[in-house]
């Protein structure tokens, strides 16, 4: 009988412990949202530095121009979500090691602050094609190009093959690095 009460005792706090372990991770788990996690409208592992025929004006993606000088990229990632909700991630966005870019300047980023912009294809008025371009705040960037933008941005409804940019701080109407490879 000592053995049969022994046995019960232990058993029962075995099942104890279960439980409590299984209402800390209740407890633990993250509590239910209003309603659904937003879409994920764009994530991207690439991205490629203005170079080529699109430094300058000369050839703009969506009516946005390149920067005036050719720029270098060592990594550049992201996702945008149907609530607006951006993040972009550069490593190393500094100006060419090449001429026209002078010495002084070559692997460097001269700007405090980057931006990024998201250009959308959208419907505008009379159920005509149109191109939505909207911008963040600017976010820091160091001397070495590195920047992390987190930001909340306007979506126009519907965004159509959406576009990622990082651009200069405000006031100046440029890329530097853009979604692709």
């Amino acid at each position: 009988m000592h053995k049969i009460s022994w046995l019960l005792a232990a058993a029962g706090a075995a099942a104890l412990v279960s439980v409590a372990a299984v209402q800390g991770v209740a407890a633990s788990a993250k509590p239910a949202s209003a309603g659904p996690e937003p879409a994920s409208v764009l994530r991207f592992s690439t991205m490629t530095p203005v170079t080529g025929p699109y430094v300058g004006p000369a050839s703009p993606i969506r009516g946005e121009a390149g920067g005036g000088l050719p720029w270098l990229l060592t990594s550049g990632h992201g996702s945008l979500d149907s609530a607006g909700h951006l993040v972009v991630r550069v490593r190393g966005l500094v100006l060419a090691r090449q001429a026209p870019v002078p010495a002084a300047l070559q692997g460097t980023n001269p700007f405090p602050a980057f931006r990024a912009l998201v250009s959308c294809q959208t419907i505008g008025a009379g159920n005509t094609a149109t191109v939505t371009n909207v911008s963040t705040a600017n976010f820091k960037a160091d001397k070495q190009g590195n920047s992390t933008i987190n930001a909340q941005v306007s979506l126009p409804q519907p965004c159509i093959a959406p576009i990622v940019f990082v651009t200069g701080p405000t006031g100046s109407d440029f890329w530097f690095s853009v979604t692709g490879s």
